[in-house]
């Protein structure tokens, strides 16, 4: 029990979720997006459903009247663009390529503008969430520079993002140039300047229109021409286009990075990740095992693969690490990592790579990379951009698996505060509260497999890759004190926690790139890109559940007894006194001197059992007390009664 499974969670800038050729498209039609308000002083009200959903069309020509009333001149036609995004959302594109007819702040700037950026909490500070123009007039525009000749296919807006304000723009114009003095519409269709797109209804609900031709350009302009009528001007966006060569640069080759690493690299549904799984398994049969922790509620298996020079085997002396990803489903970019992880680790280990070698014969990996794979289906199926922020990101239940685990925080601070700890209330293996057992609890059957998993396998160390964010955060992530969103709330090994958070974080190359920008509203890099999770902002039944459980169970069914004598403890180099105790056995106390070296530290113990424990043996194999024995007990219950009439 003296195990440490430590669940950092490393945030990862997420990529949206690809389009996917022969999905059916989506139009106003079939899935409305909310209304906007008929009263202009109220505000907008939320759909049926939970999540924002997209809105696909193509151009819908309008023609633009004096008193700006937009009159349909021909029908929606779906059409699903060729052209992947730019790189707005991603940050691909640079805050220098975008430009803005005029600025509220410099935190609705143009940089701001970009598809699915989040705000603050707080409004009025560098970091709102998108571009808004200081005036309201048909004259104000976003400008993107795309930096070479671009073959524009289509554009994807939404509104501000805000928990106190409501603008988004329902109407624009797109121009094009080449030299930022000329400006017009498409070349195939000269109106095209003249003609409306129709934008939104709603803040967060993403809109795709798609130009009827592609336009080839450099500069492209959102004109915006109509906007919510109790708002301002306000959006965010995405441009689709593809780079084409440019013939005004000496260098004809594409010199765009590519990757060099025979990896599959693109994005995986549930059936192309178990094919990706299996592929891996049969290159490499030695060292990988595939298996299922359990179902998702749809009934997909969620499966694991285990890396290690003994698959299916714990070794004494050889750590269990694992990877979770795919938590929240519409965060892409963790499966990706982890199934690349899994070809690589293979690659590298064939090729006789010594650093992978190492790792596979000294440490059993256990790679999980969709925990939510219905909520990734429901995301994958929309196309590229089109799923908004949150669709897929809970499950098919409506349920938040980074908030569904048992609150054991709060079981543990109250015993602290009652003087509870740790005689009669444990400190390092917390009962899972009554009520999280119960049939009808809200607990996901996602959730229930990964407990179970955690209880079957003695895991020392593990981290979640979420997408959203790029910073690494360590436990607590839950305040201790309960009304308040952000506190510095550190577990007894918040040392060891914030070394192993440094060292993800200082050998990330993008982590320690000083001129990258914060990718919403939080700047991480001042504090080296790590954070405690309660001090960012508190998340009660979190995965931090397997850091306050160690690894042998008063629940039914017990996990079996460590037989062979394996404990681990995460610990940074030091001199450490401790302590081994068992019932029935004299406890034995003993420094251990963890080093700096690269391999654990070998602190064994060798327990006596006391004479109750031995007389209890003897009793219950049959056998007979010895005479000895007998005399010393008399002995020692007569000494206690002349203590006790002494005591009188």
């Amino acid at each position: 029990s003296l195990v440490s499974p430590a669940p950092l969670s490393a945030f990862v800038p997420s990529p949206s979720l690809p389009s996917t050729p022969g999905t059916p498209s989506l139009s106003t039609s079939a899935l409305p997006p909310p209304s906007a308000p008929s009263n202009p002083s109220s505000k907008p009200t939320s759909s049926s459903s939970p999540f924002p959903m997209p809105v696909r069309t193509s151009l819908s020509t309008f023609t633009g009247c004096p008193d700006s009333s937009l009159t349909l001149s021909n029908p929606l036609v779906s059409l699903a663009p060729e052209c992947p995004p730019l790189g707005l959302e991603s940050l691909r594109v640079s805050d220098a390529q975008l430009r803005a007819s005029s600025i509220q702040r410099y935190g609705l700037g143009a940089h701001r503008g970009r598809f699915n950026i989040q705000s603050g909490i707080h409004d009025g500070d560098m970091y709102d969430g998108g571009w808004c123009a200081a005036q309201k007039d048909q004259n104000q525009w976003l400008e993107i520079d795309a930096r070479r000749p671009t073959r524009f296919t289509g554009v994807i807006t939404q509104g501000l993002n805000s928990i106190w304000t409501y603008d988004w723009v329902t109407s624009y114009k797109i121009q094009f140039s080449n030299d930022t003095h000329s400006w017009g519409g498409s070349q195939h269709q000269a109106s095209l300047s003249f003609q409306v797109f129709p934008a939104n209804k709603d803040p967060e609900t993403p809109v795709l229109n798609a130009f009827p031709a592609p336009v080839v350009a450099r500069y492209i302009r959102i004109n915006p021409q109509t906007w919510f009528e109790n708002g301002t001007i306000c959006l965010r966006t995405e441009i689709l286009g593809c780079p084409l060569p440019d013939p005004n640069n000496v260098y004809f080759w594409d010199n765009t990075p590519k990757t060099t690493d025979k990896l599959d690299f693109r994005h995986h549904n549930y059936k192309a990740m178990r094919q990706l799984m299996k592929k891996v398994n049969a290159e490499c049969p030695n060292i990988t095992r595939i298996y299922s922790i359990g179902k998702s509620y749809l009934g997909l298996k969620m499966v694991a693969m285990e890396i290690s020079d003994n698959p299916g085997q714990h070794e004494v002396g050889e750590p269990e690490f694992r990877y979770v990803a795919g938590m929240h489903g519409n965060e892409a970019l963790g499966r990706e990592l982890l199934l690349n992880l899994m070809e690589y680790l293979c690659h590298e280990f064939e090729a006789g790579n010594p650093r992978v070698v190492r790792l596979v014969t000294e440490t059993r990996i256990h790679l999980l990379p969709s925990m939510n794979p219905d909520g990734y289906e429901t995301a994958y199926k929309l196309g590229s951009e089109l799923s908004g922020w949150a669709m897929g990101r809970w499950t098919y239940e409506n349920i938040d698996l980074n908030h569904n685990f048992a609150d054991l925080n709060t079981a543990l601070w109250d015993a602290e505060d009652n003087e509870m700890v740790p005689h009669k209330f444990p400190n390092h293996y917390i009962p899972i509260p009554e009520y999280y057992t119960f049939a009808n609890a809200t607990v996901a059957p996602e959730t229930r497999a990964v407990i179970d998993w955690m209880q079957r396998f003695p895991f020392v160390l593990s981290a979640n890759l979420h997408g959203g964010e790029l910073v690494v955060t360590y436990p607590f992530d839950m305040t201790r004190t309960y009304w308040k969103g952000q506190e510095l709330t550190p577990t007894a090994d918040d040392p060891v926690f914030r070394w192993l958070a440094t060292v993800y974080a200082t050998t990330n190359l993008a982590m320690v790139d000083g001129d990258r920008r914060p990718c919403h509203c939080d700047d991480f890099a001042r504090e080296g890109n790590i954070i405690n999770g309660a001090n960012w902002h508190t998340v009660p039944g979190k995965a931090v559940f397997s850091l306050l459980r160690a690894l042998t169970s008063t629940l039914p069914p017990p996990p079996p007894p460590a037989f062979d004598g394996d404990y681990w403890r995460l610990l940074n180099p030091g001199e450490y006194e401790v302590t081994a105790k068992a019932e029935g056995y004299h406890p034995v106390t003993r420094w251990c001197r963890v080093s700096y070296e690269d391999n654990p530290t070998l602190c064994d113990f060798r327990l006596t059992k006391t004479p109750k424990q031995r007389l209890r043996e003897i009793l219950a194999k049959g056998g007979k007390i010895p005479k000895d024995l007998l005399l010393r007990l008399r002995q020692l219950r007569l000494r206690k009664l002349r203590a006790q009439r002494q005591a009188q």
